[in-house]
């Protein structure tokens, strides 16, 4: 029954998305058959095989070290603070780890490590696809760098962009997260789902926008990855990280206390006048999409609210409502509902977004502005879809 239901709701979002195709006829299916049946082998490797458990456990491993390092900065900058009930705020234990990591990755740039995985991994998808080779950069560039970094790597081919390929581009690069943060979700949810969800956004944004707004590969195109290294030497490299991920944190910091304050204003009008509150009306909302992706009947709403919560606000606050019900709810659930939230698609990112490409090109940043709502919805189903493909092996 729930690998029927995983089929159903892989025929809802491909049939939605061919719905809102501008451009029908030039929809590449190859490139949609390999990335889903990619999506497939990913999952299953992972999540269903010994090898693919170890390389899990070794890559969370990996990051926990890091996170690790890190905790000797953050230990050393805030020793000797009092903390209630031995608590540690959670602005010193999750957001200021994102200093140290926004770092790792500048250096990791800087000697162009990063940039050359990136640029072969991006050309390898092309190739095998068909698909553009400078949207299925800047999508796999958006896995690590977010959705701003990724736009600003392929800044030069932006103006000459036409209108699908600046939708494919934006679209798919509001599936991914940056890797600065991903220490900071594993802090609120199990890695293990973090990590999977990362090679499945890539696929399921390209996989969903290319048919939305198809594109062709154009010849000639090529990728600088010098155009990703703006640092001029290693010191430069770590200093900029390390302001980049206080930057990050500050970002972060203030939208958790502007929607965390907002849905507390809204959850208190709504209980005085309906005696319900947000969380629980968009997980009526979303229950049938939690279905869908394979969350049991009875926990649906719970995982409707949680989903609600992010594309309203954004996957932290999502992430630390989810937290507490972990321990709760059914392995399949949390395999699922993590998954969907380990992506920046909501409605700030519309505007973060909006304002890289508006930096870039203001020519471009007046399409974008048409598209923004449909970039989101589709953003959201290439979550649905990355969700449901864990589903079917959890």
């Amino acid at each position: 029954m729930a690998f029927l239901t995983a089929i159903l709701s892989v025929i809802l979002l491909v049939g939605t998305a061919y719905l809102l195709s501008n451009d029908k006829k030039n929809i590449n299916f190859r490139a949609v058959g390999i990335l889903f049946v990619a999506q497939l082998i990913t999952a299953w490797i992972m999540l269903n095989t010994s090898i693919g458990g170890k390389i899990l456990t070794g890559i969370a491993k990996g990051f926990s070290k890091i996170m690790e390092f890190g905790n000797e900065g953050i230990m050393f900058v805030f020793e000797g603070f009092a903390f209630q009930q031995d608590t540690v705020p959670f602005l010193i234990s999750v957001l200021m780890l994102i200093v140290f990591t926004s770092t790792l990755l500048s250096v990791l740039t800087y000697i162009r490590v990063l940039p050359i995985l990136i640029k072969y991994i991006g050309g390898f998808i092309a190739r095998v696809t068909g698909l553009p080779i400078v949207e299925s950069f800047s999508t796999v560039a958006s896995s690590v760098f977010g959705d701003t970094g990724a736009l600003l790597a392929v800044k030069n081919h932006i103006p000459k962009m036409d209108r699908n390929r600046l939708f494919i581009a934006t679209t798919a690069s509001m599936t991914s997260v940056s890797a600065s943060i991903l220490g900071a979700y594993m802090t609120m949810i199990p890695a293990e789902y973090v990590l999977v969800a990362l090679p499945l956004n890539v696929m399921s944004g390209l996989l969903l926008a290319s048919m939305v707004a198809p594109a062709r590969a154009r010849e000639g195109e090529k990728i600088d990855i010098n155009e990703m290294i703006t640092d001029n030497s290693i010191f430069e490299a770590i200093g900029n990280g390390a302001i980049d991920g206080l930057k990050v944190a500050g970002i972060v910091g203030a939208m958790l206390i502007a929607y965390i304050s907002l849905i507390a204003m809204i959850n208190y009008g709504l209980n005085g006048l309906f005696g319900t509150d947000l969380t629980t009306i968009l997980g009526y909302i979303l229950s049938p999409v939690a279905w869908l992706m394979g969350v049991p009947a009875s926990e649906m709403i719970q995982a409707g609210g949680v989903m609600g919560t992010k594309i309203v606000s954004n996957e932290f606050v999502a992430m630390m409502g989810f937290s507490p019900m972990i321990e709760t709810l059914s392995a399949k659930t949390v395999a699922v509902v993590s998954a969907f939230l380990v992506s920046f698609a909501n409605f700030s990112s519309i505007g973060i977004i909006l304002g890289t490409v508006q930096a870039i090109d203001s020519k471009q940043a007046a399409v974008v502005s048409k598209f923004g709502l449909k970039m989101l919805f589709v953003a959201t189903m290439a979550s649905v879809l990355t969700a449901t493909v864990v589903g079917i092996f959890i």
